[in-house]
């Protein structure tokens, strides 16, 4: 079965994103040898322009060939007019208020997130990833298998946390760990079921 994980950078105090959904204060602390580590660890998480960009857009998926978002992180993307942010994944958007599929390439999930993500994880293929944001991680937290969390030295103070929803412990184990010169830490954690 295919396991669910939501790979994710986040400020010291647990921030996603600002109040209003800005990312630009995670994006700045992304240093030349953290940007190494990410195009040739994690490839397949780099946003289709950003891939480009990079030079690493023929990079294979190693890890996820699916990728879920809720609106609002959808949403980013949209404001520099990019419908496929994934070209290179299968794209699920998550929304109780689209009713229209954003672009034919994104597939729209009107329904229940929990029953759609268990029928992607008896699919064949590679792992699917939950980029954002913490609404969507929080209805689908029972079914998040691993936690890849990108730590940045910054303090947000407020904002999107990156699990929202009602108090209840879940457990996990740290699996590994690397720091960088950034400041960053990448923690890769698995559930503890």
């Amino acid at each position: 079965m295919r396991k669910l994980s939501y790979f994710i950078g986040m400020s010291l105090d647990g921030y996603i994103a600002g109040p209003d959904g800005e990312i630009q204060f995670l994006l700045d602390q992304v240093s030349p040898a953290y940007l190494e580590y990410l195009k040739t660890e994690w490839p397949e998480t780099l946003a289709t322009p950003g891939r480009q960009y990079f030079g690493c857009d023929d990079a294979e998926n190693t890890r996820y060939d699916t990728v879920l978002m809720g609106r609002a992180t959808y949403a980013l993307g949209l404001k520099d007019g990019v419908v496929d942010p994934y070209a290179h994944l299968s794209t699920y958007v998550f929304s109780r208020s689209l009713t229209q599929p954003p672009h034919a390439s994104v597939q729209l999930v009107t329904g229940d997130p929990v029953a759609k993500v268990r029928e992607l994880k008896r699919r064949d293929g590679l792992g699917i990833w939950l980029c954002g944001g913490g609404d969507l991680a929080g209805q689908l937290a029972e079914e998040i298998d691993e936690l890849v969390i990108k730590t940045y030295p910054v303090l947000a103070g407020a904002g999107i946390r990156m699990v929202s929803g009602e108090f209840a412990a879940r457990q996990f184990e740290l699996i590994e760990s690397r720091s960088f010169d950034n400041g960053a830490v990448v923690a890769k954690y698995a559930r503890k079921r």
